[in-house]
């Protein structure tokens, strides 16, 4: 299937998200009921699964073929791809375009353990000497 790009993509809501995990999780191509019987119990109804299906089709998120009254789907941006998007809107948004003022925020907040604080020190030095 084709793939459809874009260079910012529009955020997705919560629901909307959950169900973009379960297409990527699947990566390949799907049919609703697929991705409703990915989710645990009380799964949501059938068509509330259908009609966010649908309206991430209609967001580029999603692409489809038709086969008589069945669609059969598939992601048409990656979760990379997605992830990368968000990540530049949250830094340029929040915190001026810094990366340094996103490690400084993360690195302030009390819950960070001792291991996190030398993972992200092993990463910066990775990319010192490269």
């Amino acid at each position: 299937m084709p793939t459809k790009k874009q260079s910012q993509f529009n955020e997705l809501t919560k629901a909307e998200l959950e169900i973009m995990q379960i297409v990527w999780e699947i990566n390949k191509e799907f049919i609703v009921r697929d991705v409703h019987d990915k989710f645990n119990e009380p799964k949501p109804a059938y068509n509330t699964v259908s009609t966010i299906v649908r309206i991430l089709d209609s967001k580029g998120f999603l692409v489809h073929k038709s086969y008589g009254r069945t669609n059969v789907y598939q992601a048409a941006v990656s979760k990379e791809e997605y992830t990368n998007s968000y990540m530049h809107g949250v830094l340029s948004n929040f915190f001026d375009g810094s990366l340094s003022r996103l490690v400084t925020f993360f690195s302030q907040r009390k819950d960070i353990s001792l291991k996190e604080a030398d993972e992200i020190l092993e990463i910066m030095n990775h990319l010192k000497q490269n």
